[in-house]
This record gives C-alpha cells, structure tokens and sequence, in this order.
C-alpha cells in the first residue's frame, strides 16, 4: 500500500480508502467481507456519514478488536430522518450531537479520528453550521481528544474556500474527477497553476476548483476524494462525456494527481470491486495515464454539462451546476434514484421545479447545455 500525510493531521492515509455507502442495508457478512479484505490489504482510512444504527453497529462489529488500525471519518449533522429511516441534514446541535455520539456508541469506540462538518454546499449551510454551534461542538470535541482532527465535506468550490478560511479545518473531503476538474494530465500541478504558459493546454478547467486545492496545499488541509468514478459515470461508455471510458485506475490517478489530496476513497459493495481498485498499485504509468481518454471529449462536450458554473446567477437563485449533478446521477439509474440522492437533492434551497425558462443561463453555458429542459427534468424526476 502507499500512503500520504493527511494534511497537517499528523495521520498518514493509505491513497485508496473506503466509502462505505452502498453497504446500508447490505447483510453483515457483506459487510465484514468488504472491510476483511480492505483491512488485508492495509487500507486505513474510511468515511461514515450514514447514521442508520445497523450498518453503524455492523462496522463496528467489523473492525472489533482493530479498531486502532483504521481512521474514521465521522459526520456531525448528518442524522437518522424521521421520515423515511434514511439520512438527513440537519443543523440542529442536539440532535447532531446525539447521532454523532451515537456513532461512537454503536463503534464501540470513545473516538473519531476526524469530526467531519456535514455537507457545507450553500450559504444556507455554512450558516447553520458555524452560528447554531455545531462548528464549536467540533473545536469542544477536538480540544477534549475525542476527535484528532476537524473536517468538513462539500461538493461546491466556492463554500468549500470559505469553510476552509475559517482557519478551523483540517481535512476537506471533496467530489474530484476528471469530469469536475478537466485538467490535462502530464504536467506538474503547482507549474500548471503558477505558470500562464500552460494555459494553452487547458482542456477546460475550473478555475475555482484549481484555485480550492491550492489553498489547501497551502494551508496544510488534507483532502479525501469522494465520487473518483463520477457515480459510475466514467466507467460507462453510455454515460461517460469522453470518447474513452476511463478505468478505476485512471479516476484514481487523476484524484491523486490533484494539489493536497491523500486519498481516494472508493464505494465497494464487494471485495472484486476493492481487488479491481488495488490494482492501481501494481498499474504502470501507461495504465494510470487518463490522458488519452480524456483528450478528445465527445462533440466538444456539446450538450454535456461539466458543472462548471459558467451558467450562474440564476434570477431564482438555483445551483443549476447541483441539480444537473444529481440529475445525471439519477438518470444513471434509469430512473431508480438512490435515496442518498434524493436526499441530497432535498437538501438544495431552491431546486429545478423554480426554473422561470428566462433562458439567461443556457446564453452563458460555453457547452450549449439545453438547461431549462435539465430543470423541466429534474422537476419531473425529483417531484420538485
């Protein structure tokens, strides 16, 4: 296994983790075989959001007796809906203390090595994050030892740079991929962003995002990488915006090409899945190289929203770049949406169903993306 230092944490990560998702609901002997084999190969690092009680006691009854030999992301704010037993965001400080205290108690542990903020993607949240306590609850928890360090996970650059000016942060977990990022691989990282020169061989890169991963290089923030295969999405000729489908090694170079990024962590639901991601330790550098399959995107990425933001302000003030996302998520499904997407969807303060067809955004999107039929979509999808 190789690893990388997580930031200023002092913990060293090994560079694929786990993300244990897709194993809610799953049986425990599913469960111990995934995290067995993981633990085999000496992966140490896995995120937990997912406050259902069986899938928490089922890790923890998974790693009894090694609990030391693994780093655990732990969310605050993420809770048990009342609704319908799945997750959802809250805000609310006791009710987030009690799941995350939870967590600790199904683990059967008396620590979380990074306290995670849960979810900082709009104003929305990063107010209901740093002014109704749960932020202080995290630096409470941290000065007490009962987290090592604090993180937060985002999925949008722009929050995500203020969370991180706050000077509290430690670890950011963030949604990386060749489709959200576009840079070109082959060069070095800090030359490409200090040096004009390599403008020319942009294949179109979001310059918010490029500018987030080297605050974190240089504010010692170490990052963990979510959604590496794009949901699946670049591993599917179907569905992928390249020519060429690019392979679990290739998303998880490029992750791992990205400034301050220590880990990727990938979503197993069996242990083919983890055998096929280790193989990028032994891959060649040809093999990881994702340059040639992103280099000739299909139709210019005509009609192919990249989430690149050229299409805000919207007058009505909707993330079209989020709801796009997690519209391509669930059209990946054929219509069978997660319920881990619907949840975040829910969470957007103002989502497709408040498009106005005004028609501003589809004149700013450099990829001629039909915006508005994206909305009409989602509207008919999410019901909302």
């Amino acid at each position: 296994m190789l690893y990388r230092k997580l930031g200023k944490t002092g913990m060293e990560v090994s560079v694929i983790g786990l993300g244990p998702e897709h194993l809610v609901g799953k049986p425990y002997s599913q469960i111990k075989d995934i995290i067995n084999v993981c633990m085999d190969n000496d992966i140490n690092i896995m995120d937990l959001f997912m406050p259902q009680e069986c899938v928490r006691k089922d890790i923890g009854k998974a790693l009894k007796g090694r609990r030391d030999k693994m780093i655990i992301q732990g969310h605050i704010g993420s809770v048990l809906s009342e609704k319908d037993g799945q997750f959802d965001i809250s805000r609310d400080l006791d009710r987030s203390k009690k799941s995350f205290e939870d967590l600790m108690k199904h683990l059967e542990t008396d620590y979380i090595d990074i306290g995670m903020l849960f979810y900082i993607d709009s104003e929305e949240d990063f107010k209901g994050t740093f002014e109704c306590g749960l932020a202080d609850y995290a630096l409470e928890l941290k000065k007490k030892g009962v987290i090592r360090a604090i993180g937060f996970s985002s999925h949008n650059p722009i929050m995500a740079k203020r969370v991180i000016e706050t000077g509290i942060i430690d670890v950011m977990m963030f949604s990386i991929n060749p489709a959200f990022d576009l840079f070109p691989a082959g060069y070095n990282v800090f030359s490409f962003m200090e040096d004009s020169k390599y403008k020319d061989s942009l294949v179109g890169i979001d310059p918010m995002r490029a500018d987030l991963y080297r605050l974190c290089e240089q504010k010692e923030v170490g990052i963990t990488v979510m959604k590496a295969y794009g949901g699946g999405r670049l591993l599917n000729p179907e569905f992928s915006p390249f020519k060429k489908t690019l392979t679990p090694g290739q998303c998880i170079h490029f992750a791992l090409t990205r400034p301050a990024v220590a880990s990727a962590l990938i979503g197993f639901t069996s242990t083919s899945q983890v055998d096929v991601a280790l193989e990028y330790l032994t891959q060649t550098d040809e093999q990881r190289d994702y340059s040639a399959a992103i280099s000739e995107y299909q139709k210019d990425f005509t009609g192919s929203c990249v989430y690149c933001n050229h299409c805000q302000p919207c007058p009505e003030e909707i993330d079209v770049a989020a709801v796009t996302k997690f519209l391509d998520i669930a059209k990946l499904d054929e219509g069978n949406i997660p319920d881990t997407i619907r949840q975040h969807y829910g969470s957007l303060a103002h989502k497709g169903g408040k498009c106005i067809a005004c028609g501003n955004c589809e004149k700013r999107c450099p990829f001629s993306v039909k915006v508005i039929k994206n909305m009409e979509m989602a509207l008919k999808l999410f019901g909302e």
